[in-house]
């Protein structure tokens, strides 16, 4: 089953209220800890709606931030030659990282 953007709003609201309540908190409560506003909270919960930063904050007071990095990953290489690129990248010498100049 393809699930539309309003499906996918609505169970990330469902989620979020499950969360919260698992927590036993309330919206004031989860609301105020996050630093949202009342109203804000009350519409990610029944419509799914916020700005990333709200929603993120939400994520932070339910203690489930660390998903959030997992939403975008990094893309697959396309190709061998993607891939030795990102290889590449990713082994940087140590003295390139912290800022220091090669012999």
């Amino acid at each position: 089953m393809i699930l539309t953007l309003q499906d996918h709003m609505q169970g990330l609201g469902q989620r979020i209220k499950a969360r919260r309540l698992a927590l036993d908190l309330t919206q004031q409560a989860a609301s105020a800890k996050a630093g949202v506003a009342h109203r804000t909270w009350r519409r990610m919960e029944a419509e799914g709606k916020a700005s990333i930063e709200d929603l993120v904050r939400a994520a932070i007071v339910l203690r489930c931030d660390e998903g959030v990095a997992d939403l975008f990953p990094e893309m697959a290489a396309s190709s061998m030659d993607a891939l030795l690129a990102q290889q590449r990248k990713a082994i940087k010498s140590p003295r390139q990282r912290a800022g220091g100049k090669r012999p």
